[in-house]
Order: structure tokens, then C-alpha cells, then sequence
């Protein structure tokens, strides 16, 4: 006789990483039942704030990712810039760590990650190793350079035109990629439990601040064709399944001449996601919790077309965080606001974010850019 029996009380989260997305997560966990723990090396981190207990210490610390690990019935990340090697030790010690440290050396390296994409059949941009300047060269501009480690939100990155931007070259290990002159950028939630069970959320449209080259809106769903939308979830789940993929992962990509390309894979909860929290039937954060603790995953319906908004530090701001225009805000009919709990802002710092739900896609949007002009966060 089949029993299905889950003891919540004896299994234990631990989240390496203590921003806004282990918060998030650990909400949802707490939510579910789950003890979670989290590290991070600043003191009531913001995910520290709903946790049950913080372990303060650096992501490459050995001793505290194993004594995370230790005490944890599963582990997992929000953040990829961690010590993988540590992480694979403990996992071929028997450790439940999802996703696999394996696949986060995959995902760390952006040209291990292009050649496992590529080997895959995923269509990726051209690209090549650097091997010197002459390589930049010879490959064709315009071009994109791309640190190989390290980078995130927009840094890391250069685009080079022509022969006269070889100075601002990246001086670190790097691949090149050809320039793509997309249409759209695209994403894709995709979550995976090691059952092999698989769910895709809808595709999105993301836009970018181009001030910093960091996602300022997310539009949900997105504003596209039929075929490209099975054709971007098609490719975004056999994205992660060659990468044997277990949690949640965001899945970006450009969408050019009727053609989507994956550019990046992170392995995680992503910001283009957030709007699932209340716009469809079951989040991110739940589906990642789900995935990695072996619970069947949830549908990812969506209830009602959404517009997220990132809540940025504003450019010539920093210090102690206050919040401009909130009661405006809120007065807005589908508005729901999430604050992160950063005591300090900083320019283009993700402090927050607000989704906005309507019937009317097109009136979603213009709600949301009348926000951006209102709502900032502030030093004082």
C-alpha cells in the first residue's frame, strides 16, 4: 500500500545566500513547514529576517558551507558566486545539494556553459574562446565580451563596435559573442525535480535600464507570437534537461528575426520570475522548494497578464533607504509591493519590486510606467 507520509519537522532548508531571493524563498518554505537556515556574511541579511537561523560566514568559508550542509536535509543557493568545489565534495559525501554543485561549475564558467548549451543542440550565439586581443579582432564587430566568472547584472559584460573599442576590453579570461540585434529580450521559468518532472512557465518580456544593463521590467505575458512562445518554452526546457537540472532556473534569450537564441541560464529563482508571486497559480519560490525537497511540482498557470517593476537605488543615492511615493502607489488598483529589508541603497541596488495585475496587458504597462515615475527609493 502506497503511504504518503512527508515529515515536515524533521527536514531541514539550508540557503546559501541571504538576499532577496533566499528571503523569498525562505518565506515560501516557512510557509510550507520547513526549518530553514541561511548563510550569509551580514548580519540580518534580509532573507535572515524570516529564517529560523542565520549562520553568519563568507560563501567560500569551508567550514561554514559544511556546517550548513551538516544540518541541512537539502541545500540549495541563490546566488551562483560560491565555492563550487566545496560544495561538490560534500555532495559526493552524500549531501542533498540542488542544484548539483556540478551544474553550478557548468553555469559559473559562461563558456563551459555555452559549449554544454551548444553540444546540447540549444541555439547560442556565436561564440569563441579569447584567447588574446587579436581573437576580438578577428571574430567581427560588432561583438559582446563576456567575462567568463564573476559576472552579474550587467557587469562583466562590454560590447565592442568597432577596432577603436578594443581599449575597453575586458582584461580577464573571456569568450566573445557575435552582436545579436534582437527584437525582444525573452525568458523562461523552467522548474525540474530530480523525478524528471518538468514545468514552464509563460514567456516574458524583460527591459532594460541601459543606464547600468540591469532589468528594470518584466511584462507577463509576453508580447509575442504563438510559435515563438512554444518555441521559447521548447527550447528553455531542453535547455535544463541537458543540463540535468533540479530547482528552478531562469532562462534568457533573445529573440531575432522570428529565431530564439539562449543567452544565459541561471540556476535559481530570477528576477524576470517575481511576478509569478502573485500572478500565477504557483510561484517561483514555491516550485524551487517543491523541486528540491521531492513534493510533486505545482501548476504555473497564469491568472491575470502582470507587469513587474524593479524598485532601484537611484542613481546619485546612498546611505540608509527611504521610500518616496509609496501611499501613491498603493492606491493603485492590482498593485502589490515588496520591499526587501536593505538597510542601505546604493545606485541601480535592487531594493524591491512592485507587480501590477489587470485584465488589459496594455493598461498593466502604462500603470507601471507611471509607477516608475513616482516610486524611488531614496538615501536619506
Amino acid at each position: 500500500m502506497n503511504r504518503d507520509h512527508f515529515d515536515y519537522l524533521l527536514m531541514k532548508i539550508g540557503i546559501i545566500g541571504g538576499g532577496q531571493l533566499g528571503k523569498m524563498m525562505a518565506q515560501k518554505a516557512k510557509k510550507m513547514g520547513f526549518y530553514v537556515t541561511v548563510l550569509d556574511p551580514t548580519p540580518d541579511c534580509p532573507a535572515a529576517q524570516v529564517a529560523d537561523k542565520q549562520i553568519v560566514g563568507d560563501f567560500y568559508d569551508e567550514n561554514k558551507l559544511r556546517e550548513l550542509a551538516e544540518e541541512s536535509d537539502v541545500t540549495t543557493y541563490d546566488i551562483e558566486h560560491i565555492d563550487a568545489e566545496v560544495l561538490k565534495e560534500l555532495f559526493d559525501k552524500g549531501h542533498k545539494i540542488y542544484p548539483s554543485p556540478y551544474l553550478l561549475d557548468v553555469i559559473q564558467d559562461k563558456l563551459k556553459q555555452k559549449d554544454v548549451l551548444y553540444k546540447g543542440g540549444i541555439p547560442v550565439p556565436r561564440y569563441q574562446k579569447v584567447e588574446s586581443s587579436i581573437c576580438l579582432e578577428k571574430f567581427g564587430f560588432p561583438i559582446v565580451q563576456k567575462a567568463r566568472k564573476g559576472g552579474y547584472d550587467g557587469r562583466g559584460v562590454v560590447v565592442l563596435r568597432d577596432k577603436g573599442d578594443l581599449d575597453k576590453a575586458i582584461k580577464v579570461e573571456s569568450l566573445v559573442e557575435e552582436f545579436i540585434d534582437f527584437e525582444k529580450e525573452l525568458a523562461v521559468m523552467v522548474a525540474r525535480n530530480a523525478k524528471g518532472e518538468v514545468r514552464c512557465y509563460p514567456v516574458v518580456e524583460m527591459v532594460f535600464d541601459e543606464r547600468a544593463n540591469i532589468c528594470d521590467m518584466v511584462i507577463a505575458p509576453a508580447r509575442i507570437e504563438k510559435e515563438i512562445e512554444e518555441q521559447a518554452k521548447k527550447i528553455a526546457i531542453k535547455s535544463i534537461e541537458a543540463l540535468d537540472g533540479v530547482g528552478i532556473f531562469g532562462v534568457e534569450m533573445f529573440l531575432a528575426k522570428n529565431k530564439v537564441l539562449v543567452n544565459e541560464i541561471a540556476p535559481r529563482p530570477h528576477n524576470s520570475g517575481h511576478y509569478t508571486i502573485e500572478a500565477c497559480l504557483t510561484c517561483q519560490f514555491e516550485q524551487h522548494v517543491r523541486a528540491i525537497t521531492g513534493l510533486p511540482l505545482g501548476s504555473t498557470k497564469l491568472l491575470s497578464p502582470a507587469v513587474m517593476v524593479n524598485l532601484l537605488g537611484e542613481e546619485r543615492c546612498q546611505g540608509h533607504s527611504t521610500i518616496e511615493g509609496l501611499n501613491k502607489a498603493l492606491s493603485i488598483s492590482g498593485l502589490s509591493f515588496h520591499f526587501y529589508g536593505k538597510k542601505v541603497t546604493r545606485p541601480f541596488r535592487k531594493m524591491g519590486h512592485v507587480t501590477i495585475l489587470d485584465g488589459n496587458l496594455e493598461r498593466a504597462i502604462e500603470k507601471a510606467k507611471k509607477v516608475k515615475d513616482f516610486l524611488k527609493v531614496k538615501a536619506r
